[in-house]
């Protein structure tokens, strides 16, 4: 069986202990070294102590250089300045590098300062870059060297709106992306918004109009859009619930029908009758779709939930790399949630 040793840079954070957690399941991922500098020498399981059987003696590192030698793939769990200045040193020296921060996301590098606040200085990286989402840009990932993944917000808006933006249902612009995230999309660092007393029977918008994931949902979709993210009570999960003006060609029938076309052959995508929920895909990889059209008002309604941590960021980032390495796209990753 073929064994892929796997470096996580970062791991110490949520997305890096979501990403332990599939290590851990996946036939072919070795982990050889977990760094995390603000934990570097404590026990990966006290740290979170869900890891416990699949990781008795792992120990958080400082991040060397010289430890990635021998890696096959490379998972960065850094700040987006971070990650876009160590890329360049390791890429063509692993199989493969998995970027978790948007570094290497948006094609324009102009974007950069006025959404993330910084200037992009690796515009040639930029280009080589593919983005991590594989219900779109499957082909172009195998064998994929440097891979961006998606924002959990982006992911779930995009798997909403794409396929009714590519079949001409929905217009171009007039489209508003209202999503609600877990308070685990705020990161592990303690903050006044994700403290217990700020998010315990509250919820509030954020980044309104300017949100650094907006670019990136126009970007992948093809569309103008107004999103607007909100931090509801709950750990993990993101519910998109988007709306559209609807075209000539909508109906009831095609909107469903498009989605369940787009989506028949994709492992990690359900198209469903009903509304999507949250809980009906925590801890999974998995992405519940559906969509509306509303006569009255001339408009397409569309939704997918999705658990921010997995399809959202590490599952998403693991299936990515399965299809970058050659493997079982599925391979670690499952698409059966968290029973009540």
């Amino acid at each position: 069986m073929t064994k892929i040793n796997v470096g996580i840079i970062g791991a110490s954070g949520f997305t890096g202990a979501e990403l332990l957690r599939i290590a851990a399941q996946h036939p072919h991922f070795d982990v050889r070294l977990a760094t995390g500098d603000s934990m570097a020498g404590r026990r990966a399981a006290d740290v979170y102590p869900s890891l416990e059987l699949g990781y008795p003696n792992l120990v958080f590192e400082q991040f060397d250089p010289a430890s990635l030698d021998g890696l096959d793939l490379v998972i960065l769990g850094l700040p987006h300045a971070a990650s876009m200045d160590l890329a360049p040193q390791i890429v063509g020296k692993v199989g493969c590098v998995v970027d978790l921060s948007a570094a290497y996301r948006l094609q324009d590098t102009t974007q950069y300062p006025e959404f993330y606040g910084f200037e992009h200085t690796q515009p040639e990286m930029l280009g080589d870059a593919v983005y991590g989402l594989p219900e779109f840009h499957r082909i172009d990932l195998q064998g994929a060297q440097l891979i961006a993944t998606p924002g959990c917000h982006v992911t779930a808006a995009a798997l909403a709106l794409k396929p009714l933006v590519d079949a001409g249902l929905i217009a171009t612009a007039g489209i508003a992306v209202n999503s609600l995230t877990g308070i685990t999309g705020a990161g592990r660092v303690a903050s006044d918004v994700n403290m217990f007393t700020s998010i315990d029977s509250n919820t509030r918008a954020y980044g309104l109009l300017t949100h650094r994931h907006t670019p990136e949902i126009e970007q992948e979709i093809g569309a103008q859009v107004l999103f607007t993210p909100h931090h509801v009570p709950m750990s993990r999960g993101i519910l998109a619930t988007c709306t559209a003006p609807a075209t000539a060609a909508a109906s009831a029938d095609t909107v469903m029908d498009v989605m369940r076309e787009f989506y028949a052959d994709e492992p990690f995508v359900a198209v469903i009758d009903g509304a999507p929920q949250t809980k009906s895909v925590m801890g999974s990889n998995a992405a519940h779709v559906s969509a509306r059209f509303d006569e009255r008002t001339g408009m397409v309604l569309a939704m997918c939930a999705i658990d921010n941590l997995t399809k959202g960021a590490s599952g998403g980032a693991v299936q990515a790399a399965n299809v970058a390495l050659g493997l079982d796209e599925g391979a670690g990753l499952t698409t059966v949630g968290v029973a009540p």
